[in-house]
């Protein structure tokens, strides 16, 4: 790693967060059912929810690329800055998100008839979509925010 620079956040990182979000969705389940008397439900909202925090992050992205490039406004540097923050915090949350999503929908299958399993498995599986949408787009934008190394060699 270079020094004054900032790489990336690894895809072990993301990993992690995913399998933490795995594994908490799936407890969310039984815990629900042991401590309220019913599991959550999931609705349609959470994932539309997502979809538009994908949409916002990816046109951020797609903004600051063309700023960066040179084909629009310059870029503030503070902006950047706060633009690359929201892009590595929305990728862990997006990766957490889309675990704790999939494996509450995981945690459903086998147990229900069909038509509960309908409400309780399709619901989240499409927010886990949802969230994964959220982890691609704050990956872009946190690769917009990239500028080129300076060379050293310019006179």
């Amino acid at each position: 790693m270079s020094e004054g620079r900032l790489q990336p956040v690894s895809p072990g990182t993301l990993t992690a967060w995913a399998v933490v979000g795995l594994v908490g969705g799936w407890l969310l389940h039984p815990l629900g059912e042991w401590l309220l008397g019913v599991a959550p439900v999931v609705s349609w909202l959470q994932s539309l929810l997502l979809v538009l925090i994908a949409a916002i992050l990816g046109g951020t992205a797609w903004i600051t690329r063309r700023q960066l490039q040179g084909h629009g406004a310059a870029v503030d540097p503070h902006r950047a800055v706060n633009r690359l923050v929201l892009a590595r915090a929305c990728g862990l949350v997006g990766a957490l998100l889309a675990g704790g999503y999939l494996g509450y929908a995981v945690s459903w299958l086998g147990l229900e008839p069909d038509q509960v399993l309908g409400q309780r498995f399709w619901r989240p599986a499409a927010a886990a979509v949802a969230g994964i949408a959220v982890l691609v787009a704050a990956r872009l934008l946190e690769h917009a925010c990239r500028v080129p190394p300076e060379e050293d060699d310019k006179p």
